[in-house]
């Protein structure tokens, strides 16, 4: 499965997400965790969704405990920690893993489409995958790189037709 808007993901409710309703949107995949010295990205990220999500941005997060065991919780615990303490209304999926075996497909092709220096692994919670509005992947941010930083790249893509 190469393409992404081939992929699909279940939401923290439980709904089929599917990626092919991102055609012609700008699409910003996040693996999060609410325990992580980086959770305080969800503001930033909720920042850049309520600013650009009229244009077509849409940002999309997945909950990870692969990293640190810093996303422990169920999906009841997410949702909180996500909308109490940050305010988050951008679109969360139930939590995956985004190595090895047992990989998430969304995170297995976007690793294949731009993988990381040295290694195509994620190294860490809140790396972020910045998708074009035909379906590529433009660029992969490093879990340090704050959202406030790729809003020039999210504004160039947003732009191109």
């Amino acid at each position: 499965m190469d393409d992404f808007y081939q992929l699909s993901a279940t939401s923290l409710q439980g709904q089929s997400i599917e990626f092919s309703d991102f055609k012609d949107k700008v699409v910003l995949v996040v693996n999060t965790a609410s325990q992580c010295g980086f959770t305080p990205q969800y503001a930033a990220l909720q920042a850049l969704h309520e600013k650009y999500q009229q244009q077509g941005l849409v940002i999309i997060g997945f909950p990870c405990n692969q990293f640190g065991k810093q996303e422990p919780g169920d999906a009841t615990q997410i949702k909180q920690e996500c909308l109490i303490n940050y305010g988050v209304d951008f679109q969360i999926m139930s939590k995956v893993e985004v190595n090895g075996e047992h990989a998430h497909p969304v995170f297995r092709h976007l690793k294949s489409a731009l993988p990381g220096f040295l290694t195509r692994k994620i190294k860490w919670n809140f790396t972020k995958f910045l998708i074009g509005k035909d379906g590529n992947a433009i660029k992969r941010f490093a879990p340090f790189t704050k959202p406030e930083q790729i809003e020039s790249y999210i504004v160039k893509a947003l732009k191109q037709r």
